[in-house]
């Protein structure tokens, strides 16, 4: 096909660079012979094609939702939780234990991890040693903690004040006791200073004489004790105990073949804090 006649074609105007140029009337698009614009032809006139952008959405905000299908971008799921612990790890991990102790500050009852080694107290903020202590030597610190405290054959506390948790003696001991757990007596000999507890347990075989004031909610006793007890709970006395001196409780047990040598007041007497 030959060239269109000049009375069959249009003349152009390039936006861009002003260059006239001619073309077919029935032309849609075309490029500019001087600067290479690409023209789309409209009634006749060029048109400069609009030229497309791809726009990086920021990494703080979520994509844009279409109004009219209201669909929703998909959730990200992560098999993680907000400390970092996988699924598995959390389906396998066993629950921490936990024990319950009192601040030795103002007394508060609250529960703690056993695995830790030391707290804060949820009520007046003090600080709450969960140290556990083994003693197989003469000891002449103060003890202040929620651990327990073990003292062995050849261990001794003497002079100092102790506040634990569980407490269990198998040496000598001549100090006063605070003791938020169970108080167990394997020993024989004189023990010095007032005792408190929650419980105390003194075992088969174990003679002891306490020649300060014991206070506990209950106690089991299955050796030869000489004390001066007072419980708010119950005091029991098992076939092999001996209790000489006044007990004062909520209720006294004596099974066969235990004895009791002293007072006995029912009574149900406010233990101080």
């Amino acid at each position: 096909m030959g060239a269109e006649p000049k009375g069959r074609q249009i003349e152009l105007i390039c936006p861009k660079c002003q260059n006239q140029q001619y073309e077919p009337s029935l032309v849609v698009s075309t490029l500019c012979r001087s600067c290479g614009n690409h023209m789309n032809i409209r009634d006749g006139k060029p048109v400069v094609r609009p030229k497309h952008a791809t726009r990086l959405s920021s990494a703080s905000k979520p994509p844009l939702q279409h109004a009219s299908t209201g669909s929703r971008a998909p959730k990200k799921t992560d098999s993680r939780d907000a400390s970092g612990r996988g699924f598995l790890r959390r389906l396998f991990e066993k629950a921490p234990v936990m024990r319950g102790i009192n601040c030795y500050h103002c007394k508060f009852p609250f529960e703690v991890s056993s695995e830790a080694q030391s707290t804060q107290c949820r009520k007046c903020g003090g600080h709450i040693s969960l140290r556990d202590y083994e003693i197989n030597q003469a000891w002449r610190r103060r003890i202040q903690t929620r651990g327990n405290v073990n003292v062995g054959k050849t261990g001794s506390i003497i002079g100092v004040h102790v506040q634990c948790h569980d407490l269990t003696i198998l040496g000598k001991l001549a100090a006063a006791v605070d003791c938020s757990g169970v108080l167990r007596i394997r020993s024989h000999g004189k023990i010095i200073g007032n005792m408190r507890c929650r419980e105390l347990r003194v075992e088969r075989g174990a003679e002891v004489e306490f020649q300060g004031e014991v206070y506990a909610e209950r106690a089991y006793l299955d050796g030869h004790v000489k004390a001066q007890l007072t419980c708010s709970g119950t005091i029991t006395l098992e076939k092999k105990a001996h209790l000489q001196g006044l007990a004062r409780a909520g209720g006294l047990i004596v099974k066969a073949g235990a004895k009791h040598t002293g007072l006995m007041e029912v009574v149900q007497p406010q233990i101080a804090g």
